[in-house]
Formats: structure tokens, C-alpha cells, sequence
């Protein structure tokens, strides 16, 4: 006998809500690592203090991290056996690619908060990279399978809807530079490390969603334009997690990105938006009476 879920508890509200949960971890695992509680479990995992429960704040952090990454994770895997259940493929190619990172990534999770650099392959930026990048792999497939999943949906079709994503973006992507390294705004503490994920991360998916529905309302060189600015908002998000010397050099860099990014957005946004402006009927000339 199929237990029957209610109404309002449907496929895709499950994976978007996946994806919050995945966005959140992300920023919860940034402001654990920026206040240096990786390292406060006296390098033990899954164990914490010598015991199941953390003896200090900052392993409390790290404990919390722990606890909000298995929750996901569980909602990760409900969300692929769910889409199993379903007719699109596309959406279960996306959830279960994020299942298959899901174990790569709570590996190098748990080299990070162990090894503390004995090895080369330990609390280090190369680990660090992978970590990040593996993460927002994750996020990617999942905002995909949510994108997917919501077709149908839809009350607008996608031009409209590339049109506002592409605004939205330009939108985040300046509170995302207030948040980064590039402005003096803000100083860049833990807080403010974690804010500047969390909007890079909604950056990212704005983008994403971009790009789908460029592509399938026929317009391949904005799409185009759209997927260059999310290739700058995902580098721009590891220029802001010290994958690099941030030099003043870095800066610059990090500065043009954010700049780039904006032009792209820009660009094609108001070309979007001057192909679906109304044609202005000439207006025939005066005559005297």
C-alpha cells in the first residue's frame, strides 16, 4: 500500500528545498573554515572531542557543520530516489550525478578536518579547491534537476523568463562584489565570507537558469553570454576562498571578472530585450489641409 503525500509536497518543491539545504551547508562549511573551527574536533572524524558531541563553541560549529551535512545529504539521496520514480531523464541524470559526488565530497571533507597537512593532499588549497569545486557541482546538478523538474510549470515562457533571471543576476552580482574582497565596503570576516558565498552561490543559479531557458527559446549566442558570466561568477567565488595569494594583482583580476561578468549579463539582457520590443509603425507624414 503507497502512502499517499500531501498536495503541496511535490517533486520539484523537494529538490528546490535540496538545494536551499545544499546552498546553506556551503555557507555554514565557509564560516566554519573561516573561523577556524575545521580544525576544532582536535582532528577526529566522524568523532568529535574524543566523543559523539563537540566540548567547545568552535567545535560546536564544526559539529553543527557535520549535522547540517548529513541532513543534506540524506535529502540528496531522497531527491535521486524520488526522480527515479519519474519519467524525465534529464532529472535523474542530475540528481544522481549528485549522489555519485556526494561520498567524493565527505571524503575530502574528512581529510580536511584529519590529516591538517601532514600530507600533501590534506588541510591544504589544493584540497580546499577540490572541496569547492566538487560542492558546486553539486549545486549545479541540483538547481538543474529543479530547472527541469519545474517545466510544465511555468506560467511565462522562456524568454520571458531568461529576461528576468538576466536581471536578477545583474542585481546579485553587485551585492556579490559589496560581500567579496574587491570593495573596502565590508570587512571580510567569517560573516561576510559566508554571505558572499551564499549570494555568489544564488548568482550561480540565477545563471544557470539563464542559460537553460536562452537555449530553449532559440537564442544560442545569448545563452553563450550567459554561460561566460557563469564561468566568472563560479571563478570569482574561488578568488574569494583564497584559492590564490590574493595579491593586488589578484584584485584586479578578481575586479575585471566581477566586470566582465556584468557586461555579459548586460549585453544580453538588452539585446533580449530589444528583439521582444514591439515594432513602432512608421508614422505617415502630415498633410497640410
Amino acid at each position: 500500500m503507497r502512502t499517499r503525500l500531501p498536495d503541496w509536497l511535490t517533486f520539484r518543491r523537494f529538490a528546490a528545498t535540496t538545494t536551499g539545504l545544499t546552498l546553506t551547508l556551503m555557507m555554514l562549511g565557509v564560516y566554519t573554515a573561516a573561523t577556524g573551527s575545521g580544525l576544532a574536533c582536535s582532528a577526529q572524524w566522524p568523532l568529535c572531542d574524543n566523543g559523539l558531541l563537540p566540548q567547545s563553541i568552535p567545535s560546536f560549529i564544526e559539529w553543527f557543520h557535520r549535522l547540517v551535512a548529513m541532513v543534506t545529504g540524506f535529502f540528496i539521496l531522497g531527491t535521486a530516489a524520488w526522480a527515479w520514480r519519474r519519467d524525465d531523464r534529464r532529472v535523474r541524470l542530475a540528481s544522481t550525478l549528485a549522489v555519485v559526488l556526494l561520498p567524493l565530497q565527505i571524503s575530502i571533507g574528512a581529510v580536511t578536518v584529519t590529516l591538517n597537512g601532514a600530507l600533501p593532499s590534506g588541510y591544504s588549497v589544493p584540497t580546499h579547491a577540490a572541496h569547492l569545486f566538487t560542492a558546486v557541482s553539486i549545486f549545479g546538478a541540483l538547481t538543474l534537476a529543479t530547472l527541469w523538474a519545474s517545466e510544465g510549470s511555468y506560467r511565462r515562457p522562456p524568454r520571458e523568463r531568461a529576461r528576468s533571471a538576466l536581471l536578477a543576476s545583474l542585481g546579485v552580482v553587485a551585492v556579490s562584489a559589496l560581500f567579496s574582497r574587491v570593495t573596502f565596503v565590508l570587512p571580510y570576516d567569517p560573516g561576510t565570507q559566508a554571505a558572499f558565498t551564499g549570494v555568489t552561490l544564488a548568482l550561480v543559479g540565477a545563471l544557470l537558469a539563464a542559460t537553460l531557458w536562452l537555449s530553449r527559446a532559440g537564442t544560442p549566442g545569448l545563452a553563450a553570454l550567459a554561460g561566460g558570466a557563469l564561468a566568472l561568477s563560479v571563478l570569482v567565488l574561488a578568488l574569494g576562498r583564497d584559492m590564490v595569494i590574493y595579491t593586488g594583482t589578484v584584485r584586479l583580476l578578481n575586479g575585471a571578472a566581477f566586470l566582465l561578468a556584468v557586461v555579459l549579463v548586460g549585453v544580453a539582457a538588452w539585446t533580449l530585450s530589444r528583439r521582444d520590443a514591439p515594432a513602432t509603425p512608421p508614422t505617415e507624414p502630415a498633410t497640410p489641409d
